[in-house]
This record gives structure tokens, C-alpha cells and sequence, in this order.
């Protein structure tokens, strides 16, 4: 009898701790798993304006939230060299000036990432002009770009040139991502969208076009000239619109134009928006060559045949110049149209201005927000500086800004106040800015923010206390284990009632 105990007592401690064992293992395993980011993933975004192209790398985690990436921006660079529309006539040499900035690029991505991180270039009004005037060239010069980035360890998402419209919701996009207008952290670290918050209104200056962007008063009422954007979750009805050839570099070109069309002599023109004694030669195709001055090209244009240009620091007149850009009987009168005939809902809430905006502001000294008369203060003391007072001012000379900094406050000045109706009151209401953080106001973060909705998110990934197979292996030994032990203790039973009827039976004979 001790000896079929014994036996039963040790299956039975077996059994009892197989099975705790097996529970304890389960419960650990569920509840000890660690959950683990799936990681970064990176995107490129070339900005390929009409005066320079500039390479953005933006990452984000790999579980998105609500179908959009949490953006953020690790890596900028000035490619060398002007536009690619610079390029027209010459497509085959506009891809090495990329390899200074795409050599860097490689550097800040992980290598083994690589291959799965996409290239995007957008091209804006630079290109949107050259297509109008010579598709063909414009069609080249894409195609040199794709050539390029082919041979690229990239995935290269296609070079397009972008529509005005676009540029303007991707700048909206991004001042107002920067701003936190679209999500922000809780006390408890997640990202939530913030309550009750009012986005803010996108000026952008680029130096052939520009783009005012909003959400009107009654988005419904103007819903014909809105766009929707759909952004963590929630939509957006912005208005946009891009005025091409009211960017800086082709509105002064414009201003030239109209110069040497107003002078009697057509090899040396006063400029009342150049510095007092600034002199300085430049070629009719320079200003009279571009899509936008078509109108104004003399008879006897000679692409090749130089201008003088001398300054006269006349800030009265440069302002009665710079009106003449600007088509303000188109719109007879009606408050709903600024100028050129275009329809615009009236200006709402704060702006942010940025680009050419802020580089002509900080010229100028300002910063930030300031009062209207600040405003035209500064810009009458500045234009009223001569070209040698002028070098020591600026606090980083260029000649070729420097010269143009009086001109592109006096159409700041006309562009917001006659076009866009901003007054002494709602002035302080724009912020003049650069970036936020580390990371630049452009439209080209605007533009990865819209592509991340296309791009999938991955699951996160859960690291387990026990590797899966060492998991697997314990349950299948403890189970057998514990299946061994009850089957044993059943045959013991078995066994044991066996004996008891056999010990009766015979307690049976005997007393008979």
C-alpha cells in the first residue's frame, strides 16, 4: 500500500505544478510583453523653386496616428546653383550640383533604409512658368531630374510640377503643423487633436509666385473657392489662391520692364528702388526674356543688349512704381475681390508669413509682429539709405538681395495692405517667420504630410518575455508532463479499485 501511495503523492505534486507552471508561463508571457516601435521611416522632399532648390528629410514613426505621419524635419540643404528652370537650354547639367546635398542625405539615413525611403521633388512656379513658355524644355529638364535619382539608392516617387492651389495648402499645411494646430501631447503623452483651436492663415512669398491661404468666415459660403483637406482625422476647407508672376524676383523683373518702358533712353534707366548710387548692367532677356514681362517687352527687344540700371533711393516714388504692378480696377470696387479680378473671402484670424516675407522683414530689422507704422518707418529709413550706407546695415550682405530688399518692402507693402486688405488693425494679427523649432515654413513639409496618408503604417511590434519556440516547447512538455501524471494516477486508481474488489472477494470466501 505505501508503495502504490508513494507513486500517486509524487503524480500528483507533478500534475499540480505542471499545471500552475503552465498558467504562470501564460499570464507572464501575455503580461510581461514588451511593445516595441516599429521603428523611423524617412522621406525626401526636394523643393525645386524658381531661384534655388532646397532637399528636405523629414521622418516619422512607423505607426502613424489617425493616417498621417507625426513629421518632424532632421536634414536640410541648399543644393548650389540657380533653379532648375535655370536649366532650359541645358537639362544634362543640372544633376550634378545634387550630389553635394544627396552625399549628405546618405549619411543621415541609416544605409539599410535606403531602398525604402521615397525621393519626391516638386517643382513650383519657376517650372509652371517654363512649361508655358516651352514645354518641351520642361518636359527635359524633369526628365534629367528622374534620370538622376534613378541611379539613386532611393525610391524616387516621381519629379512633378505642383499647381499653385497645391503649394498654397501644403504652406497652410505646414504652419499649421509647426504650430500645433492639428495635434498636440496630453498630460498623459499621447497625441490628441487640441480643443477648440483656431488655425492660422499661410502668406507665402517665392520668387515667382504667391500664395494666400485661409479658412474663411463661412467656409460653406465660399465653397466653390475651397479646397478639402483631410489631416489626423478631421477636414479642412481652405481657401487658396496663387498669384503667378506676383513672386519677388519676377514682380522686380516686371518693375524693370516697366522702367525701361517709361525712360526715354534704353541703355540707362533710374530705378527710384535701388539704393542712391547703385549702378548696375543687366541684359533685356534677364528682366524682359520671362513669361510675365511679355506684355511689357519693347519693340526692339535685343536679348543680348545691356541696361543700366542707376539707383536713386527714392522711396516715394518706388512705392508710386511698385502700384502699377498691381491690376486694382479689375475688381470695381468689390470688397470680395483685392485685385487682378480675383475672388477672395475677407481675410480671418493670424497669419504667418514666411519665405520671401520674413528674409525682406528681417532686412528691415523687424521681427515677429509690429504695428503697421513700424512697418513703413523701417522701410522708408531703408530705402532711403545709400548703397554705401547700405553694406553696413544689412546684417549679411548679398548684392543681389541687398539692392532689391527697398522694392520687395514697397510690394509686401501694396501686396497686403491694396491686395490682400490688411489694415493699421489687422496688421499685428501676421507673424513674420522663418521656421519653428528646427524645422523650416515651407510648403514641402505640407506636401510629405499629404503623401504619408499614402504611405502604409506598420504594426507595432511586440517583444515577448519568452522567445516564441522556448514558449511553445515549455507548454508542450509541461502539458505532457501533466497529461503523464493524470493518466498514471488514473491507472493508480484503476489499479487500486481493482485490488479492493479482489480483497473483497476473497473476504467473501474466506468467511463462508
Amino acid at each position: 500500500r505505501m508503495l502504490t501511495r508513494t507513486p500517486s503523492v509524487v503524480a500528483q505534486v507533478f500534475l499540480f505544478l505542471s499545471v500552475v507552471l503552465v498558467i504562470a508561463i501564460a499570464v507572464i508571457q501575455i503580461n510581461q510583453q514588451q511593445i516595441l516601435s516599429p521603428g523611423l521611416k524617412y522621406g525626401i522632399v526636394l523643393d525645386a523653386g524658381s531661384s534655388r532648390t532646397t532637399v528636405y528629410v523629414y521622418e516619422w514613426p512607423a505607426e502613424k496616428e489617425n493616417d498621417t505621419g507625426v513629421v518632424t524635419q532632421t536634414f536640410k540643404c541648399n543644393v548650389k546653383g540657380p533653379g532648375i528652370s535655370s536649366y532650359e537650354s541645358s537639362p544634362g547639367a543640372l544633376a550634378k550640383p545634387f550630389d553635394d546635398c544627396l552625399s549628405k542625405v546618405k549619411e543621415r539615413i541609416p544605409a539599410h533604409l535606403h531602398k525604402n525611403t521615397s525621393v519626391y521633388l516638386g517643382a513650383t512656379a519657376g517650372m509652371r512658368l517654363l512649361r508655358l513658355q516651352n514645354e518641351s524644355a520642361a518636359n527635359e529638364v524633369l526628365a534629367s531630374i528622374q534620370n538622376y535619382f534613378r541611379a539613386q539608392p532611393f525610391e524616387f516617387r516621381g519629379a512633378q510640377i505642383i499647381t499653385g492651389p497645391e503649394e498654397g495648402v501644403y504652406g497652410w499645411i505646414t504652419a499649421n503643423y509647426l504650430m500645433g494646430n492639428f495635434l498636440e501631447r496630453n498630460l498623459w503623452r499621447t497625441w490628441v487633436h487640441p480643443y477648440r483651436k483656431e488655425t492660422m492663415g499661410a502668406l507665402d512669398l517665392g520668387g515667382a509666385s504667391t500664395q494666400i491661404s485661409f479658412i474663411p468666415e463661412d467656409s460653406q459660403e465660399h465653397f466653390n473657392s475651397t479646397l478639402q483637406v483631410k489631416l489626423y482625422g478631421y477636414n479642412y476647407n481652405v481657401y487658396t489662391h496663387s498669384y503667378q508672376c506676383y513672386g519677388r524676383d519676377e514682380a522686380e523683373k516686371r518693375l524693370l520692364a516697366l522702367l525701361l518702358q517709361k525712360s526715354n533712353a534704353s541703355s540707362s534707366v533710374d530705378n527710384p528702388c535701388y539704393p542712391q548710387n547703385y549702378n548696375t548692367s543687366l541684359t533685356m532677356k534677364y528682366f524682359s526674356g520671362s513669361l510675365c514681362t511679355q506684355s511689357l517687352r519693347p519693340a526692339n527687344y535685343y536679348p543680348n543688349q545691356l541696361v543700366n540700371f542707376h539707383g536713386t533711393g527714392d522711396p516715394g516714388l518706388c512705392q508710386e512704381m511698385v502700384s502699377l504692378l498691381f491690376n486694382f480696377t479689375a475688381c470695381r470696387d468689390r470688397e470680395d475681390c483685392p485685385f487682378n479680378g480675383i475672388h477672395q473671402p475677407k481675410a480671418k484670424g493670424n497669419f504667418v508669413a514666411f519665405s520671401g516675407f520674413y528674409y525682406t522683414i528681417n532686412a528691415l530689422n523687424l521681427s515677429g509682429h509690429f504695428s503697421l507704422d513700424d512697418f513703413n518707418s523701417s522701410m522708408w529709413f531703408f530705402c532711403s539709405q545709400s548703397w554705401a550706407q547700405l553694406q553696413f546695415t544689412l546684417p549679411k550682405f548679398e548684392e543681389i538681395y541687398a539692392r532689391s530688399y527697398c522694392f520687395s518692402a514697397n510690394f509686401i507693402y501694396y501686396l497686403l495692405v491694396h491686395g490682400y486688405n490688411f489694415n493699421a488693425e489687422t496688421w499685428p494679427q501676421i507673424h513674420f517667420q522663418k521656421e519653428v523649432g528646427n524645422s523650416s515654413i515651407a510648403w514641402s513639409l505640407g506636401y510629405m504630410l499629404s503623401l504619408t496618408n499614402m504611405i502604409p503604417a506598420e504594426g507595432k511590434l511586440i517583444q515577448l518575455p519568452l522567445k516564441p519556440p522556448l514558449f511553445a516547447g515549455l507548454l508542450v512538455f509541461l502539458t505532457a508532463t501533466a497529461l503523464l501524471c493524470l493518466l498514471f494516477l488514473v491507472y493508480l486508481c484503476v489499479v487500486s479499485h481493482n485490488r479492493k474488489e479482489v480483497t473483497r472477494v476473497e473476504h467473501v470466501f474466506i468467511s463462508e
